[in-house]
């Protein structure tokens, strides 16, 4: 569960610590208080897409850092020691959004990519808001709704399919390609033979232009190492020079010695710097002796380098890119030359894959269908708990034909089934489309029913609700408040409601204010009482002006909640 959240510089936040309890918190406030700038500092936590507008006004750079306790084999903490992150039973998730729109991503302390804070952020909390009502309202978000219900039944399948559908793509992209029209065939072949011979003439070794870059810079600068050598030589060993000097130093540190043994040494020393000194002068004569004075050479070596440019700007930045490079288009010349045998090898190939392909999206759609009469069963369930007892609740699943006719075409990377809910509201009608009926409350309570069940598999800490009771009211509203806090009692719930029902029912009331001060607006958090807690359900009932007869009404409320908590 989320422990504490912590937010500095997010919109019209300017700094805020919440403290979170398990069971169900309700954060309720007026329009525009800050209510979902919260959720949304969590879903930025979570690896939300960020931006530099979420920084407020003034400031260099957002903060937003949660602490979740979990349990020691959940698949978060598996996953950051799997990264290396080192995880027991919490996990501190943090995000930085700087002014420029630069996201910093830590968990544990442990710099990590906005990708890897994604993943382990969203197997802790499920964040649903209005945008998922409208994912109802879309036939072709339909399977992910099923095939996440299912997930742990499909992975092996899916995974195999996945596998074997992108094989099948590239075989075929493959096939498209030698099927090109004759001429744009002829002329690629031409333009393989001709790079192919241009590279091949030239003979190319591994490492043969590193070699010769040596060599002209040897050959073209003989004269001047030649030069230096000589004058080195000259100095070490030409008449008085130092290799003399070193000779007589070294006599007369022997006379020495002979009158004081403690100079032996320095005298074996200098001896030995003479002898090593004078075979350094005997090898510089033999370099100068074999420094090569060939212009003809130089120019050879100029032309060949210059040949080996010229392949370079066409095929690759070294001799062995280039080398690669004419490998490949060799292939490439072979298979084309050769069309009709690698079309009929590629064609019986691709047959291979499809036939395997074809038993995966069966066993999808045999998964699929077995769980869609699970799934269809409990959103009933689900549904009569939220007086939505006469609705039919349908899931159609079409599969495409897998004749062979068609073969590529059938399928997709998600197999060959297209998925649709359908629903029937009114007894006698029969079911249509969801998209096309249902109304928002009924989307509201489908979604919520949906929700329910799966808090349940996809072992999440937290679920998020952010204004999930749009368009409800009366015997509804205080279903939908007897269900989300069911779902609470499983797991900790966040809720931003507008129902004074949801809100009665709240094990943490935490209330969302703004106030100006030096005329910037910030937004605050307050942990409401009993007291507290009758005068914002007041509000919430009254809209405007809070009455005694409000204020019972409010009573009346949490007495219902709490015999409800209490049954």
């Amino acid at each position: 569960m989320l422990i504490e959240l912590s937010v500095r510089h997010f919109a019209i936040i300017e700094e805020l610590t919440i403290p979170f309890e398990s069971g169900l918190t309700v954060l309720t406030g007026e329009t525009g208080a800050g209510k979902s700038i919260i959720i949304d500092a969590i879903g930025l936590l979570l690896g939300g897409r960020g931006s530099a507008e979420f920084v407020r006004h003034g400031e260099t750079r957002a903060e937003i850092e949660g602490l979740f306790a979990v349990d020691a084999k959940h698949q978060a903490v598996l996953k950051a020691v799997e990264l290396g992150i080192e995880a027991n039973e919490e996990l501190i998730l943090r995000r930085e959004i700087t002014s420029q729109g630069k996201s910093i991503c830590r968990i544990n302390g442990k710099l990590v990519t906005l990708g890897i804070l994604r993943e382990i952020g969203q197997s802790l909390v499920d964040v649903h808001g209005q945008h998922e009502h409208q994912s109802l309202m879309q036939p072709d978000k339909h399977l992910r709704f099923l095939d996440q219900y299912a997930t742990n039944k499909l992975k092996s399948t899916f995974q195999e399919y996945r596998e074997l559908y992108e094989r099948a793509q590239k075989i075929n992209k493959q096939i498209s390609a030698l099927s090109e029209n004759e001429q744009e065939t002829a002329q690629r072949i031409d333009l393989l033979r001709y790079q192919l011979e241009e590279i091949e003439k030239a003979e190319l070794k591994p490492k043969e232009d590193d070699q010769l870059e040596e060599d002209r810079k040897r050959l073209a600068n003989s004269e001047k190492l030649y030069t230096l050598l000589r004058d080195s030589y000259e100095r070490l060993y030409g008449d008085g020079q130092a290799l003399d000097a070193m000779n007589d130093s070294a006599a007369n540190l022997e006379t020495a010695s002979d009158l004081d043994a403690n100079l032996k040494s320095l005298h074996e020393s200098v001896s030995s710097s003479y002898y090593m000194m004078e075979e350094a002068a005997f090898s510089i004569r033999e370099q100068m002796e074999q420094i090569e004075f060939d212009p003809d050479r130089l120019e050879l070596i100029e032309n060949r380098l210059a040949e080996i440019q010229q392949l370079k700007r066409k095929y690759g930045t070294t001799v062995e890119e280039i080398l690669e490079y004419a490998s490949r288009i060799e292939e490439e010349l072979d298979t084309k030359l050769n069309k009709d045998d690698h079309l009929h090898s590629l064609h019986q190939e691709l047959d291979g894959v499809l036939l395997d392909l074809t038993v995966e999206a069966k066993a999808l759609t045999t998964i699929r269908k077995k769980a869609a009469l699970e799934l269809t069963e409990a959103i009933h369930k689900q549904l009569r708990a939220l007086y939505m007892e006469k609705t039919i609740f349908e899931i159609n699943i079409q599969s495409s034909s897998l004749d062979e006719n068609k073969r590529m075409a059938a399928f997709s990377a998600n197999g060959v089934d297209q998925v649709e809910f359908f629903i029937s509201t009114n007894p006698g009608e029969p079911v249509k489309p969801l998209a096309k009926v249902a109304s928002g409350g009924e989307i509201s309570r489908i979604m919520l029913a949906i929700k329910s069940i799966f808090s349940t598999h996809q072992g999440v800490t937290s679920v998020i609700f952010d204004e999930v009771d749009t368009g409800v009211s009366g015997r509804v509203a205080q279903a939908i408040a007897e269900k989300i806090y069911t779902i609470a009692s499983g797991s900790q719930v966040l809720v931003i409601t507008h129902l004074p029902q949801v809100a009665a029912m709240a094990d943490q009331h935490l209330y969302i204010s703004k106030h100006e001060s030096k005329d910037r607006v910030s937004t605050s958090v307050t942990g409401l009482k009993e007291k507290s807690k009758v005068e914002e359900l007041a509000r919430m009932i009254s809209g405007v002006e809070v009455t005694e007869l409000t204020k019972q009404h409010a009573h009346e409320l949490l007495d219902l909640a709490s015999q409800h908590k209490h049954a």
